[in-house]
């Protein structure tokens, strides 16, 4: 589970080992924080040349490297640590967000255990985080209720014989062009996004279409059992379809496109203009 956490704005890149059930963070990305440095990785390669034979073993046991998503959307091997690998380097890079930075990975550390525990607590998170970034109560209803269906669609596929990653991309491409008439892709250039979230950047009304073709999708797998990507990708069509009969039948009672070039901060935008007229 890739994630991307903020400290003081600046991006720290992250991922949850669930056999160890830590989170494993980005030394360069920790590097460019305690240093400011805009070149994070010399600064981290010049700190390694210093560092004794011993120092250099230690280190090869609390760092490792995995794959983390980099600025230009492709996954790469990184230098990775978990919490007491990085509170280990910490101590080798002099900085004045030192403190600060050990009591935020402190209470990164305590959320996901405690979200571990009780996981109504990521919903409340995600609940938090689009509040924060303006968006309505009753959009954020309805996001939150897509990542479940989404969630139920995956496990649909993982049990029809469907590989996560590229065919679960695959697939999501036929349902979303069997129901707005555009593939993802298409689909975010008509909006002008490059590597955000679609549904992030849907209306309502798109939300609630697309949630009804990937519910449709399921149902529907779940009743005739394909079995593997070609069979699967059928289904996925049909399940489209049914959410595409749904919104050409809105879109003639309205007279207007369900399909709109708006995006996140169109929305946040609407809803802060919203809000100011009703204060006054």
């Amino acid at each position: 589970m890739n994630e991307v956490k903020l400290f003081e704005n600046q991006q720290v890149r992250s991922i949850w080992d669930e056999s160890q059930e830590e989170w494993l963070f980005s030394i360069i990305d920790v590097v460019a924080i305690l240093t400011d440095s805009t070149k994070p990785r010399d600064y981290w390669y010049r700190v390694k040349k210093r560092m004794s034979e011993e120092e250099l073993a230690e280190l090869s046991t609390i760092c490792r490297q995995l794959k983390l998503r980099s600025t230009d959307g492709k996954f790469y091997k990184t230098d990775v640590a978990d919490m007491q690998g990085i509170f280990r380097i910490i101590q080798s890079i002099p900085s004045p967000k030192a403190e600060p930075f050990k009591m935020w990975l402190a209470e990164v550390g305590k959320e996901r255990l405690d979200e571990v525990v009780d996981p109504e607590l990521i919903i409340d998170r995600a609940l938090q985080t689009y509040l924060q970034k303006g968006y309505s109560r009753e959009w954020i209803n309805q996001r939150l209720q897509a990542i479940q269906v989404r969630k139920e669609l995956t496990d649909a596929w993982q049990d029809h014989g469907v590989k996560a990653g590229r065919e679960y991309a695959i697939l999501t491409d036929e349902i979303t062009q069997a129901w707005s008439g555009m593939k993802t892709r298409e689909y975010k250039n008509f909006k002008g996004l490059t590597k955000e979230n679609l549904r992030d950047n849907m209306s309502t009304t798109e939300l609630v279409l697309n949630m009804l073709a990937e519910t449709a999708t399921k149902d529907i797998t779940q009743i005739s059992h394909p079995q593997g990507l070609d069979e699967n990708r059928k289904v996925a069509q049909r399940g489209g379809n049914v959410a595409k009969i749904a919104r050409q039948s809105l879109e003639q009672e309205t007279g207007q496109s369900v399909i709109t070039q708006k995006n996140a901060i169109d929305f946040a935008q609407l809803i802060q203009a919203v809000n100011q007229k009703t204060k006054k």
